[in-house]
């Protein structure tokens, strides 16, 4: 390895650690640190290095801390991913997509029971869908930038409207080095939290101004074809909703309007972010936790939840994908999660079981 600027990268190194060995090799850098509080000096070195065109690595060999250095070019990004024009098209298209979808599911309710006028209703359905999904990806970035990394604006990904669902969620691009485990942790929690907050804030109003039918009338629609029975699952927290408001039991037929469709497209996204499977958000908080081998064995796990629900092809879509990039890897894998990271994990569990698309009277 040889560089001008590679005295400065020693100087630097020394001037943090206390260096017990140095190796120099044909493309890396090895230093061997005695320090026991390297955490925090890792990651000021990390962003030092990264400004400087360098990355380095903290490893554990015979229980010894090494410090790997090398140099890097900064990774190029596909052209359609790096012109600034390309999220705002896919924003626009879904928008789009999302107001075909409400109108439509709006005439077709209206056919049964008035719920409003179409294009009306279409924008509280967008404005919901949206907002679950834009404040999903707003607390990602809100907890990159705590954490001084750079991101790109969101991608929504445009999905198959009034045949199926509108639009298939967002995706944001972090721009610089994931060092520590902390800091994959609290951007992968920040955006399903977000989002499922406003998720529940749609399915109240949802559950509040969602109609209902008499049972009999109901069961009539149904043999006509003009009601279809919803066999696609019920979030706990759904049927928390309709409970606050007397619509949930039997004796009658709760009509999913747009705005309950929007809140229940936002727990199944939240449900899917949260499994601890591949690079979802859920994955890498399991990842941080779990270490590579358990976290694999946990992707696992989390294709046999989505089989038993019904959503295999979104089990067939991870296991494809977790082939080819199985896991994040930090640049300080060695140093652990906080209990109190260990401990909300426990509460990202429960949240994920309670956004579950159930079978109806999975309880019963």
């Amino acid at each position: 390895m040889s560089d001008p600027s590679q005295e400065e990268v020693i100087s630097l190194v020394n001037s943090m650690f206390e260096v017990t060995q140095f190796n120099k090799g044909l493309y890396s850098l090895e230093f061997r640190i005695e320090n026991h509080d390297f955490k925090e000096k890792f990651e000021n070195l990390a962003r030092k290095l990264e400004s400087m065109s360098y990355v380095c690595k903290l490893e554990l060999m015979n229980n010894e801390k090494f410090i790997i250095i090398q140099k890097f070019a900064p990774k190029k990004q596909r052209k359609w991913l790096s012109t600034s024009w390309t999220p705002r098209i896919l924003f626009a298209v879904v928008i789009t997509f999302v107001m075909i979808d409400g109108y439509y599911r709006t005439a077709g309710t209206n056919s049964i029971v008035d719920i409003g006028e179409p294009l009306e209703m279409a924008g509280i359905y967008t404005l919901s869908l949206l907002g679950i999904l834009g404040i999903h990806e707003l607390g990602h970035i809100i907890a990159a930038k705590i954490h001084k990394l750079n991101t790109t604006w969101p991608y929504f990904i445009p999905g198959l409207p009034v045949i199926g669902i509108p639009t298939f969620g967002a995706f944001i691009q972090s721009r610089g080095l994931t060092i520590n485990r902390e800091i994959l942790f609290d951007v992968a929690i920040a955006g399903p939290i977000a989002g499922l907050i406003i998720a529940v804030i749609v399915s109240v109003y949802g559950a509040y101004t969602a109609p209902i039918l008499d049972q009999e009338f109901a069961q009539d629609l149904f043999e006509e074809s003009r009601l279809i029975e919803w066999n696609q699952g019920e979030p706990l927290l759904m049927t928390a909703s309709l409970a606050m408001f007397g619509k949930g039991g039997e004796g009658h037929e709760v009509i999913m309007t747009p705005v309950l469709f929007a809140a229940w497209i936002g727990f199944l996204i939240t449900f899917l972010n949260l499994l601890p499977a591949w690079q979802l958000d859920g994955g890498h908080m399991a990842r941080t936790l779990l270490g590579p081998k358990l976290h694999r064995y946990a992707t696992f796990g989390s294709m046999a939840i989505l089989v038993l629900l019904g959503y295999w092809l979104m089990a067939m879509l991870i296991l494809v994908m977790s082939s080819k990039n199985p896991s994040a890897n930090p640049l300080d894998d060695i140093s652990p999660l906080s209990k109190n990271r260990k401990m909300i994990y426990i509460g990202v569990i429960i949240l994920a079981f309670l956004c579950a698309p159930l079978p109806a009277n999975f309880l019963s």
